[in-house]
């Protein structure tokens, strides 16, 4: 099933990605709290804020890399968002809430899906494209806006796509974006980063095979694995985000005491995916409850469309709740798979009525111990995606129940405080089923699972747990969600995947 980028924004609109630390890892979306948005960690001494598309983002862009350049001291906010134009941007609520942060300090860059392509468009793209006019226009009021609001802009060229011609030099179909962005800096006398520019050159001088070796990959409509020539990797990352933080201390000289000295060095988590993403083997253990187990969970659908590169171990057990497994010594079981990753899913046994043995509170013990996974996880070198529950598929008067809203919202914040990866499979299955009827929604269920109840001497149907069709389509929603975030995942999902469209970018503090 093809993730669509409304499905993701949609059901995240009003989920923006919050904080970020100069160490950045992973791109958890944060709910947005407007009381606590301008709230700066203690010990920093400057704010700056990422504000543009996805070549910005941790997962597919130099975000993170940026980021990893500045000093401690630096709360280096990443709000940009995949898929995001000049006009998308703020008509989704998003600028908006980027001056609630109250940056010292925004970097700016659009370009990218800004672009008129030519050809019949969807609803998708009409949303995004502009005239490069209006691309002007939009950039002056994001200056102007800024600047009422006591921040300091700083204009961003797009960064090009890292596509050579035979000559074995740097094409370049932005140009007209970087001309129009130099513009309005010279213009409105704001700091200029010529990344366009700054990007070529690096480009040009180290050469094809040195510069594919910065980008990610992606999977065509035909399922092979081909060049992307717009996002990066994490290698790339951190060359890109080197080359930013080093201009924006020219750009902007009272921030050139925070760029570090020397280019940061890849982390233990970006040297494990860039082994991947060259073909490293792969093993991921899957954790939780009866709707991630094989016999009637997603788990299933999602172990049958990774290649043969990937070990995928489902440790998921039915009945169990984030505090039952990890007392029954299940934790420790799949700890010792000693997995690369963990995709880590509970919530509908944690509910009130379940018995002592099994219950939590959302806001306390559940998220206690969605804290111990990820940090157990991390403390045997393994990298945690948190994922939040699957919705149940009850209807009351022709409208979904959404019963573990709670759960969810939880899991979202402790994966944002920790700065891990997060699935909001709650939000994407509500955006799903939200969109269907109860008999619709039943053709997912699995009628013969053994949790199904009986009432009136008949079975019912329990619009919990999943039969084959079921596991294919959230399977497959859960894939393409991780590869939008581990993109060194991509060659080993089989079948077309959306890289970053769908994605938030983002890390917490």
């Amino acid at each position: 099933m093809q993730l669509k980028y409304e499905w993701i924004f949609i059901a995240m609109l009003g989920v923006s990605a919050l904080s970020c630390t100069a160490r950045a890892q992973g791109d958890p979306p944060h709910v947005f709290n407007a009381a606590t948005a301008a709230v700066r960690p203690a010990g920093t001494t400057v704010r700056v804020a990422l504000i543009g598309d996805s070549t910005q983002t941790n997962h597919a862009g130099y975000g993170r890399g940026f980021c990893a350049n500045l000093a401690p001291t630096v709360d280096c906010v990443n709000l940009s968002q995949g898929g995001a134009s000049t006009k998308s941007y703020r008509v989704l609520g998003l600028w908006e809430k980027a001056l609630q942060t109250k940056p010292d300090y925004m970097l700016i860059q659009f370009g990218h899906n800004d672009m008129q392509t030519k050809g019949p468009l969807d609803q998708e793209h009409r949303d995004r494209q502009v005239p490069i006019a209006q691309y002007e226009e939009n950039l002056r009021n994001f200056v102007k806006e800024a600047r009422s609001n006591d921040i300091q802009p700083v204009l961003v060229t797009p960064l090009t796509r890292l596509l050579f011609d035979a000559q074995g030099k740097v094409n370049s179909d932005l140009q007209v974006h970087a001309d129009a962005m130099k513009r309005v800096a010279s213009d409105m006398k704001v700091p200029l980063i010529d990344l366009h520019a700054d990007g070529r050159s690096y480009l040009n001088k180290v050469g094809s095979t040195q510069g594919a070796a910065l980008e990610v990959v992606r999977r065509n409509t035909d399922g092979n694995i081909v060049p992307d020539h717009t996002h990066l990797n994490w290698a790339g990352s951190y060359v890109f985000g080197r080359i930013v933080a080093e201009d924006l201390g020219k750009a902007v000289p009272d921030l050139k005491k925070y760029v570090l000295p020397s280019a940061a060095p890849l982390p233990p988590e970006g040297v494990k995916a860039m082994k991947i993403f060259q073909g490293a083997p792969v093993k991921i253990v899957l954790v939780g409850d009866s709707t991630v187990n094989a016999e009637g969970g997603w788990g299933k659908g999602f172990c049958a469309i990774v290649t043969a590169n990937v070990t995928c171990i489902n440790d998921a057990v039915n009945g169990r709740s984030s505090k039952s497994f990890i007392e029954e010594g299940r934790w420790d079981k799949a700890l010792a798979d000693k997995g690369d990753y963990y995709l880590i899913q509970f919530g509908h046994n944690d509910q009130p009525g379940k018995g002592p043995k099994l219950e939590t509170d959302p806001e306390t013990t559940y998220a206690a111990n969605i804290r111990k996974y990820i940090r157990d996880t991390e403390g045997i070198g393994g990298i945690p995606v948190i994922v939040t529950p699957l919705s149940r598929r009850n209807y009351k008067d022709g409208t979904l129940v959404r019963d573990l809203t709670a759960y969810a919202n939880a899991a979202k914040r402790v994966a944002a405080d920790e700065g891990v990866a997060m699935i909001d499979l709650y939000a994407m299955s509500i955006q799903l089923l939200g969109g269907m009827n109860q008999e619709q929604a039943d053709e997912f269920d699995a009628p013969s699972h053994a949790d199904k109840q009986a009432e009136n001497g008949k079975q019912q149907l329990d619009r919990t747990h999943l039969n084959a069709k079921g596991q294919a389509v959230f399977g497959r929603m859960v894939a393409n969600r991780l590869v939008g975030m581990q993109v060194e995942l991509v060659p080993d999902v089989i079948g077309e995947t959306t890289l970053v469209q769908n994605s938030t970018s983002g890390v917490s503090k």
